[in-house]
């Protein structure tokens, strides 16, 4: 057997005419997966509810009504509704036989109209969502 650093297996140098034989070696890489638990996650979710209030604009419409009696003949009839600033009329007539027809505006029917806005607290209850995450390693990781 020869050594690889030029001298023979006692040590002695030996002749360059000599064939060496170097062995070569080569490697070979074989990569595989396999699947390892390292843990698990719970994910939950629970619903929170939480009461709030508001204030509120209210309105409201209140109708006032007063019928007003006239009793006057007139020569022309007056338009049927007509409107005085707030005020809606309805006219009433009636039509009277005395020597001839006349027409009589028997009555006005007032209507007034009155905005009121008020605030109102109003009470809900919100409901919301939270997710909740928990890990349990049980394994290693790598």
């Amino acid at each position: 057997m020869h050594s690889i650093d030029g001298h023979d297996d006692a040590g002695k140098p030996r002749r360059v005419d000599e064939n060496l034989k170097i062995p070569v070696i080569r490697e070979h890489l074989t990569v595989s997966t396999e699947r390892i638990e390292t843990g698990q996650v719970l994910i939950s979710k629970e619903i929170m509810e939480e009461e709030t209030s508001v204030n509120v604009a209210v309105s409201r419409e209140e109708v006032l009504i007063e019928r007003k009696e006239i009793n006057e003949y007139v020569q022309t009839p007056p338009p049927a509704v007509r409107q005085e600033g707030d005020v809606t009329i309805i006219s009433v007539v009636k039509e009277v036989l005395v020597t001839e027809k006349r027409l009589m505006l028997v009555e006005e029917v007032h209507i007034t109209k009155r905005l009121y806005q008020d605030e109102k607290a109003v009470t809900e209850t919100l409901r919301t969502e939270k997710v909740n995450i928990s890990r349990n390693a049980s394994g290693t990781n790598i």
